[in-house]
């Protein structure tokens, strides 16, 4: 598979891997302030299916970890929370990859070629089994998302095992959005994402984001449904800390995991995302 092509895979890769890139039901809308361990899971949840990253960004973090990311971000020493997804150093070079001026052109082009050798297939598998053995064994993750993570990338290859990629009128019409979208966010590069700086950055992202859960719809692949039916329920809670218990259905696979969460001055957040941007942080000062 093509670089070009391969890096816009990713970007579609990316968006499975936020379980939650669609828009939260009237009846489950985010809770205001994060008063408990299961209210925190649900808001940042349904900032991910409003596909708002700045809004996930703001409530995942404490306010002063956040002020001082927006610095880090500016000064291109950070991309979190993107940087957290697999393969995201490959993320500028995968939105460079789609707003290219030929990219309609080049990746048509490296779809068909991938169709002639009845490679596309295999080519999903690989990229499957791949992120899989990444999260496993390399990246700063936790023990609860190897458990989690994992589990969506292989609900995104059963999906895709069985998905109409092969589909010609429905590739052209994808890498028209998805290429239009990107040439949208205006974020090809890493000099582009810290000019944009953290909120503009997320926001415009956001966008790309939505694009490819609409993309991935056109193939059956649903999140909206998917995740409408998430089941959130407190595990256990011994004074600032707590777990909590996520189960739902990803393109028919469920997904079943626990999450950590710590409280801080009155507010609950999910340990791995205030870690990982503390870490962040730390390692930009």
């Amino acid at each position: 598979m093509g670089n070009r092509t391969s890096a816009a895979l990713g970007v579609l890769l990316a968006v499975a891997m936020l379980p939650g890139c669609s828009r939260p039901a009237p009846d489950q809308a985010a809770p205001a302030e994060a008063a408990t361990p299961a209210e925190a899971v649900r808001r940042l949840t349904a900032d991910l299916r409003a596909n708002d990253l700045d809004a996930f960004a703001t409530h995942a973090v404490t306010p002063a970890v956040h002020a001082r990311l927006q610095t880090a971000w500016r000064e291109g020493r950070t991309r979190w929370p993107l940087d957290q997804l697999p393969f995201a150093r490959h993320l500028p070079r995968g939105m460079a990859a789609l707003s290219a001026p030929d990219a309609e052109q080049v990746l048509q082009r490296g779809f068909e070629r991938q169709l002639a050798d009845a490679s596309l297939g295999a080519a999903a598998e690989f990229l499957t089994l791949f992120t899989v053995q990444y999260i496993l064994q390399q990246g700063e993750f936790s023990v609860s998302e190897r458990e989690h993570y994992p589990q969506l990338v292989q609900a995104f290859g059963a999906w895709a095992a069985g998905a109409p990629i092969g589909d010609r009128d429905r590739a052209r019409a994808a890498i028209a959005t998805m290429t239009a979208a990107a040439r949208e966010a205006r974020l090809d590069s890493d000099q582009a994402f810290a000019e944009a700086g953290m909120e503009a950055s997320l926001q415009r992202m956001s966008r790309v984001l939505a694009t490819g859960k609409q993309v991935l719809a056109s193939y059956g692949f649903d999140l909206d449904a998917d995740l409408a039916a998430m089941d959130v329920q407190l595990q256990s809670q011994t004074g600032d800390v707590a777990r909590v218990r996520m189960q739902y259905a990803l393109a028919g696979t469920p997904i079943d995991t626990v999450v950590n969460l710590e409280r801080r001055d009155g507010v609950w957040y999910v340990s791995d995302f205030l870690r990982h941007a503390e870490d962040a942080v730390a390692r930009a000062d």
